[in-house]
């Protein structure tokens, strides 16, 4: 049996935050140190993604492994009391979740989620946040190249080239 009464239980369920949690707080300070800049908390964005990157069109959402249902983690386990309301909720948030990232995309966002299990060690934690560092890197030259290539019949120097040539003598004649 549960040692908590219901009070007790509700008092410590209610102090948990959703903003500015620990896991947020050391990918935040990851990003600031390696120089990218954002918003927290955005409000006009579907879901309010923890970290907004605007420059990078990228969003990430840091993610506690119990209250997202992380699958196939050893840190996300139902409680024993109350399953079925845990079960509903966990899967209310991650339809919600679902929902949020594809009206996001739809916004022509890129979405990225991060873990708390991936934040616990050291090791983990590095390669993590490295890994991140370079999909926000690669996001950018990506999207970057998208939108400043030009095509062969959009580029004035091909076109002027190829009036150049036509104006000069062709060797038959």
């Amino acid at each position: 049996m549960n040692p908590t009464t219901t009070a007790q239980r509700h008092q410590n369920m209610a102090a948990i935050k959703g903003k500015n949690t620990q896991p947020e707080m050391v990918v935040r300070r990851f990003l600031f140190a390696r120089g990218f800049r954002y918003r927290i908390h955005h409000p006009r964005l579907p879901g309010h993604p923890d970290i907004v990157l605007r420059k990078y069109n990228t969003v990430i959402f840091v993610n506690g492994c119990f209250w997202h249902g992380h699958a196939d983690c050893r840190y996300f386990r139902l409680p024993k009391t109350n399953t079925a309301f845990w079960e509903s909720k966990i899967a209310r948030n991650q339809a919600r979740d679902q929902k949020d990232q594809q009206a996001l995309a739809k916004l022509g966002w890129h979405s990225i989620t991060v873990w708390e299990c991936q934040l616990k060690t050291e090791e983990m934690r590095n390669a993590t946040l490295e890994s991140l560092a370079l999909t926000l890197r690669h996001i950018y030259l990506k999207d970057r190249a998208k939108r400043y290539s030009l095509s062969e019949e959009d580029n004035p120097m091909m076109a002027a080239e190829a009036s150049e040539r036509s104006l000069e003598p062709s060797p038959s004649s």
